[in-house]
């Protein structure tokens, strides 16, 4: 069964700093918290404050891909988890035909912000994840560290300072 989902918000892991994603179904009965990486989780940050930079972001960019085509999102799903890794599909409508591909869930997900397109958890991997409880995927790097700080003290008021 599919849960229509909502991103309820971002939130670091505090053991790791770690960036989390939490969706919550529309019904608010059941939450999916899915751990995602640094660049994710901004370009998610970024989508859910409406930033739009003078430059495509790599999500923006897949936008204006789909759009010059004529190729529609008509909805992401979170389909599975195993050994910790989440998996989901894109699902596109185009005049030649409806068609789906494999995704990272926070690429899924910052497209579908972008799209206005809706997401969806089966029901499988909520259960899944409730009972394995956190995938944590640390980026121990000098990069990842910086970008973890960087992610800590990030305020949605700096977003228009910068241009790309």
């Amino acid at each position: 069964m599919l849960h229509e989902m909502e991103v309820a918000g971002l939130a670091l892991d505090p053991s790791n700093n770690t960036p989390i994603l939490v969706l919550k179904s529309l019904d608010g009965e059941q939450t999916l918290p899915i751990w995602i990486g640094l660049l994710e989780a901004a370009s998610i940050a970024m989508a859910l404050q409406n930033v739009e930079f003078s430059r495509p972001m790599t999500h923006d960019l897949f936008k204006n891909f789909v759009d010059t085509l004529e190729i529609s999102v008509a909805r992401v799903e979170v389909v599975d988890l195993q050994e910790s890794t989440f998996f989901a599909r894109i699902y596109f409508n185009a005049e030649s035909g409806a068609f789906s591909l494999d995704a990272r869930p926070s690429d899924a997900i910052a497209i579908a912000l972008r799209t206005k397109s809706p997401i969806f958890a089966e029901e499988a991997v909520i259960t899944k994840s409730t009972a394995a409880g956190p995938a944590v995927a640390e980026d121990d790097s000098e990069e990842g560290k910086k970008w973890a700080e960087y992610l800590e003290k990030l305020n949605p008021d700096d977003f228009g300072k910068y241009k790309m």
